[in-house]
């Protein structure tokens, strides 16, 4: 019980430092997915808060902060 217990939380410490090594490395163009499940591009990434665009044709800009980033989405490989 103990040793399974043991991998649950180093698997848990991994996603977690990887999940912010993925907002401390954002920046602009990157393409994103939101928690709510807005996609967008990044055109300003602060501190805290992250400005995304999720219209071209608008232009429509929201600003969120940086914790609600979900993923960054890679451009498929061509």
């Amino acid at each position: 019980m103990l040793i399974f217990y043991v991998f649950l939380l180093r698997s848990k410490k991994g996603q977690e430092n990887k999940r912010k090594g993925m907002l401390d490395t954002l920046k602009r163009g990157d393409r994103i997915k939101t928690i709510g499940g807005i996609l967008g591009t990044v055109i300003e990434a602060k501190d805290d808060e992250v400005l995304v665009k999720v219209d071209e044709s608008s232009n429509t800009k929201i600003r969120f902060a940086r914790s609600a980033i979900h993923q960054v989405i890679e451009p498929p490989k061509t």
